[in-house]
């Protein structure tokens, strides 16, 4: 059978943890994985029909058209994936929930007539997604959806460019030994809503809570001198005449209650009320 050699850019997924959810739950788990990379490609310009798509159980291997900007596969397509995979998560069951290794690596490889894909560079592939570094990414991030390990080669001519939607700033290097395969990779988690993790030292508010206690102790010493240097009004008033004395007391709520010494007691409301 005649074959073809052609560069291709490689792309391929695998789910966490799908091992032990059952078939029902693994079929659905598929069928949802299938139509966000469906979507996801289309949405990205490549033709899914037109790629070369094994599958591998619980995830995928696609093999771009020859052609396709591998710029293309960084941008829209793993921020699309994320974000149907995100979508689906909030809706899914725990059973259900999906969360993705993802790899990408781009080289000369032999195409059959029939669509077979063989060569080195889809060994590279494999080793990347099964790689400690993205496993450990997702486990060090439980609620991330995805997470991205590109090769050195395809970080050179898809990400290093700076392309719109692409920052090179958000990868970074790892070391990757998986079997016969030793060399160095680019890792990206995919941004997952959660509160931005702090870059620096947390502030002090011990010392902003203790200005805050010490300025409303000064508050509450002034209040008292106020109240130290307010006239005694429970004293008898001098001026008042003999038999008829006014005893006016404080009291905690809207009025004042005052007594006459001839007996008769009023209760003064809010408003005048009585």
């Amino acid at each position: 059978m005649e074959e073809v050699r052609e560069y291709r850019a490689l792309f391929a997924v695998d789910i966490v943890g799908s091992s032990g959810r059952g078939d029902v739950a693994l079929e659905q788990i598929r069928q949802v994985l299938s139509a966000a990379l469906h979507a996801s490609f289309t949405r990205g310009g490549v033709d899914w029909d037109d790629c070369l798509r094994h599958d591998l159980g619980d995830g995928m291997r696609v093999v771009a058209p020859a052609g396709t900007p591998e710029t293309s596969l960084i941008h829209p397509l793993v921020h699309e994936v994320t974000e149907r995979l995100r979508a689906h998560n909030l809706l899914a069951g725990k059973p259900t929930r999906i969360r993705l290794r993802m790899a990408l690596h781009a080289g000369s490889v032999q195409v059959g007539r029939d669509g077979t894909v063989s060569g080195r560079p889809l060994e590279v592939l494999a080793r990347l997604l099964d790689a400690e570094p993205v496993r450990a990414a997702l486990a060090q991030a439980p609620d991330a959806t995805t997470a991205l390990l590109v090769s050195e080669h395809f970080h050179e001519t898809a990400v290093c460019q700076g392309r719109p939607g692409i920052d090179p700033a958000a990868f970074r290097r790892v070391d990757v030994r998986e079997k016969e395969f030793t060399g160095s990779a680019w890792l990206h988690v995919p941004a997952y809503g959660g509160a931005p993790q702090a870059t620096g030292s947390v502030p002090d508010r011990t010392a902003s809570d203790s200005d805050h206690t010490a300025s409303d102790s000064d508050h509450t010493a002034s209040n008292s001198d106020r109240t130290a240097s307010a006239p005694d009004r429970t004293a008898p008033d001098a001026e008042a005449p003999a038999g008829n004395t006014k005893v006016i007391s404080k009291a905690s709520g809207h009025g004042v209650i005052y007594a006459l010494g001839n007996g008769t007691m009023n209760i003064g409301g809010k408003n005048g009320k009585k």
